[in-house]
């Protein structure tokens, strides 16, 4: 399962990249969402992989990290996809408000020459 997920994070990683360094913005902005992604999972697998242990504290089970997930990598993940969600709706309005003052839709504003 490790080797799956981080298979997983090389690949968005490594695709997230690819894609920031084209010209086009749309692009662009696919390849933040896949780095953010791949940055979402790491943090998410920083808390160790975990099935069956569930992150809130039941009566009559010990209280250490052998019978419970921890909790703050789950919370980090998820305010890391609320922030990357308004930052994406940020960045396409961006790049509709470049693309109707320059015509274009590359991220230096203008074609290049064929």
């Amino acid at each position: 399962m490790e080797i799956v997920l981080a298979l997983a994070i090389g690949v968005l990683t490594g695709s997230g990249v690819w894609l920031v360094l084209r010209p086009r913005t749309f692009q662009v902005a696919i390849g933040l969402a896949l780095l953010s992604y791949a940055v979402n999972l790491f943090i998410f697998s920083m808390g160790r992989l975990a099935i069956d242990k569930a992150p809130i504290v039941r009566p009559g089970v010990p209280t250490d990290l052998l019978h419970y997930a921890d909790p703050l990598p789950q919370a980090l993940v998820l305010t890391a996809i609320v922030i990357g969600f308004a930052m994406m709706a940020l960045f396409l309005v961006v790049l509709l408000a470049s693309r109707g003052l320059s015509d274009s839709d590359h991220v230096d504003g203008a074609e290049p020459l064929p």
